[in-house]
């Protein structure tokens, strides 16, 4: 639904010139949910604009729904009717909902159905039916001043919503939330990703929101795209720098000196299986677990688990040969640093 190719956006400015995106290839599956993390100056915002035509890129290529809206003239050009008809199809929401104040919460819901040229009519129906979906129909003659955040960023989301895009784009949308208003703002964009079938792009610095919403997620840093992928293939993946930042244990302890210290990963079925008593009933081995960390994801159990094994790595080969035959990844853990080997 969403693929980028060598994207590329350099900003020039007094005769210096600043790259924000590098070369970033990202492809977004039709129907999931897809987070892009990484701190501040990682190049995301950048990334998202370029996506709806926002900010035009440098150089590489962005495609949308089968649609190469970089190769489309600008708006500036008679032509540029092609790219606005392309961008209906995608629906943005902002960090810092962008309300009209002057408006009453049913007009902010209105606006793009005014430009596109709806009557009267036509518009109130269908801003009715989005206040409706996102849970304010009792709010329709509010001001936004009279709402709380949450409550105007699910207006922010009603009027995305407006165009029928098959595309949300989510620009930081919860980071000026609270925690509880962060939860229901993310349950409600994976209510409508299943719902309207809708495609979300969503752009965080919150390891949280990866984990709370999103099938697949990329990391960036420098304007690149460091990994990506599916969050259950990256758990999967040895040496995975999103998986440990999903699922952190550098905060356990690494075990006596002497010992092997592993950790293990676990999904899906091998999350219900009780491996570590089968470890040590069939080894006659005391297993000391250092560290754990679960959580849901897809409404599947995923995590991992760090654990001591007495022993060198040698003595260790049969029982960690036993926890993959099992299903699981086991990767031993380097006695010095605490890093995986």
């Amino acid at each position: 639904m969403i693929t980028t190719k060598d994207l590329t956006k350099v900003y020039r400015s007094r005769g210096r010139e600043v790259t924000a995106l590098d070369g970033v290839d990202l492809h977004v599956r039709e129907g999931e949910v897809y987070g892009v993390v990484g701190t501040s100056g990682a190049g995301k915002s950048t990334l998202i604009r370029c996506v709806n035509m926002l900010e035009r890129p440098s150089s590489g290529s962005v495609t949308v729904d089968g649609v190469e809206l970089n190769a489309l003239p600008g708006q500036e050009h008679r032509a540029g009717r092609d790219l606005r008809e392309a961008r209906r199809r995608i629906g943005m929401v902002f960090q810092h909902f962008n309300l009209l104040s002057s408006r009453t919460v049913q007009q902010n819901v209105e606006l793009p159905l005014e430009i596109i040229g709806l009557d009267r009519t036509q518009r109130h129906r269908k801003a009715a039916e989005l206040l409706d979906l996102v849970g304010l129909a009792d709010k329709a003659r509010n001001y936004p001043g009279q709402l709380s955040g949450g409550q105007k960023q699910r207006v922010g989301i009603a009027r995305a919503l407006a165009g029928d895009p098959k595309v949300l784009l989510s620009d930081e949308a919860t980071s000026a939330l609270d925690p509880e208003t962060t939860r229901s703002i993310l349950s409600l964009l994976r209510d409508l990703n299943r719902q309207l079938g809708l495609t979300v792009l969503l752009i965080t610095h919150e390891m949280d929101v990866i984990k709370s919403v999103c099938d697949s997620a990329a990391l960036m840093r420098g304007g690149k795209v460091i990994e990506s992928g599916g969050l259950t293939e990256l758990l999967a993946t040895r040496n995975s720098e999103l998986a440990r930042e999903l699922f952190p244990l550098g905060e356990f302890g690494h075990g006596q000196p002497g010992n092997t210290v592993v950790e293990i990963t676990f999904q899906g079925d091998t999350s219900a299986q009780p491996f570590v008593s089968q470890l040590a009933r069939t080894y006659q081995i005391d297993i000391n677990i250092l560290g754990a960390a679960v959580e849901h994801i897809g409404g599947r159990m995923v995590g991992r688990m760090r654990v001591e094994l007495p022993g060198g790595h040698q003595e260790n080969v049969v029982p960690i040969g036993f926890l993959r035959e099992q299903g699981l990844q086991v990767e031993t853990v380097n006695e010095a640093n605490g890093a995986v080997a």
